[in-house]
């Protein structure tokens, strides 16, 4: 029997999600409430992250609790457990396999893309849970992009000693390329990548670095 997976990405529209930005905290909890009965899951369920741009994954299950401390990925295969990343210009990346029933969200940032978080996530996958790689599927959502990331020069120069000059345009990096290329090595071909960028498109995201102060948008996904 095939695995119902639904997974969206939030814009302003539904509120910031985040408690960490200086936001009232009723105002998070009914913007989550409201994103729940949207969506069709209940708020309680949702598993989330305090990220910390590394490579730390975890694995939950409905025992788990439901903010995972020091983490940047997580893993269930457990039904009607939403799990949510959150951003506001780094990549969300939501990741599964419909046969095996098992979904994944990932936070991937500059330093957690360096970190190859997206591959090492993916062969968690493949260990713990038998996933097979031409069966998984990667959705990298809404997020700064080539055009507007500018990094310092030694940022630049790690891109191109780590993944290739082909990542590199002027002072310029391209994180969406650089984390499609760690999963495709390992043989995941099923990638969609959003072309929006947070910063310049003028869709309704948030983005740090049009707005220091600003909210969270959420990439969402869950095991029905």
């Amino acid at each position: 029997m095939k695995n119902e997976i639904i997974y969206t990405f939030t814009t302003t529209n539904d509120g910031n999600l985040a408690f960490h930005v200086g936001d009232d905290e009723k105002n998070v909890i009914k913007n989550r409430e409201n994103l729940a009965l949207k969506i069709g899951y209940k708020n309680e369920n949702l598993v989330y992250m305090n990220q910390i741009h590394s490579a730390n994954i975890v694995v939950v299950d409905e025992n788990s609790p439901k903010m995972i401390d020091n983490c940047d990925a997580i893993i269930t295969n457990r039904k009607n457990l939403p799990l949510m990343v959150m951003v506001a210009d780094c990549i969300p990346v939501l990741m599964f396999d419909e046969k095996k029933g098992v979904i994944c969200a990932i936070h991937a940032g500059r330093n957690s893309t360096f970190l190859k978080i997206a591959q090492i996530t993916a062969l968690k996958m493949i260990e713990e849970f038998d996933c097979k790689v031409e069966d998984m599927k990667a959705i990298l959502g809404p997020s700064i992009q080539k055009c507007c990331y500018e990094v310092s020069l030694e940022l630049v120069n790690i891109v191109k000693n780590s993944f290739g000059e082909e990542f590199v345009e002027n002072r310029n990096i391209d994180l969406q390329g650089i984390n499609k290329k760690l999963l495709e090595d390992l043989g995941v071909k099923n990638i969609e990548v959003s072309p929006i960028c947070t910063k310049c498109s003028n869709q309704p995201y948030f983005s740090y670095r049009k707005e220091k102060k600003t909210g969270r948008f959420a990439g969402i996904i869950i095991l029905k």
